[in-house]
């Protein structure tokens, strides 16, 4: 796989190159990846007829605060404490390596967790709420630190992700791309 200014190539010389969408309710974004045969909205259902969670159905996150948002109210709090000069790249990796670790330990021990998390307390959901806080607020500041637009990022992953795993070829299968032949 390969990605220029076109876009991402494939193996097999397939394109997928981002472009300017739509969501499904009409607002402005580049949710959709513009493909060789139409677009693919990753909101849409699955083309191979399986049923595919609908928005009402799932959960979902509030619109703000956005990225660049929780960026923003991080520098001010790291500007206000003069903190800037521990928050190099370095620095903030291993910071949020070790925040990952405390949202393990709240995992560990307790077999497979179904989601929702039925059977946890409001006090267990909000504790996990704070280190998945503390997660993204670390990626978050990474990121601008490296100079990594995230939303863009994501993006251009999906749609190599798309490439490697296509699902007319992985449905329901969780080896890794290495795994399928052709």
């Amino acid at each position: 796989m390969t990605m220029n200014g076109d876009g991402v190539h494939g193996l097999n010389g397939e394109t997928v190159a981002l472009s300017e969408a739509k969501h499904i309710n009409g607002t402005p974004s580049k949710s959709k990846i513009a493909c060789e045969n139409g677009e693919a909205d990753i909101h849409a259902a699955k083309r191979n007829g399986t049923k595919r969670r609908t928005p009402s159905d799932t959960f979902s996150f509030t619109a703000e605060p956005t990225i660049d948002d929780i960026r923003r109210m991080q520098a001010e709090f790291t500007d206000e404490r003069d903190w800037n000069q521990f928050h190099q790249p370095r620095n903030l990796l291993l910071a949020m390596v070790g925040e990952v670790g405390e949202v393990s330990e709240l995992f560990q021990w307790r077999g497979e967790v179904t989601e929702g998390l039925p059977g946890w307390t409001d006090s267990e959901r909000e504790h996990l709420a704070h280190e998945l806080s503390d997660v993204l607020i670390y990626l978050v500041e990474l990121a601008e630190k490296c100079h990594i637009d995230l939303p863009q990022a994501v993006l251009r992953k999906m749609a190599l992700n798309r490439l490697k795993y296509p699902a007319s070829k992985v449905h329901g299968s969780s080896k890794k791309y290495t795994e399928y032949k052709d």
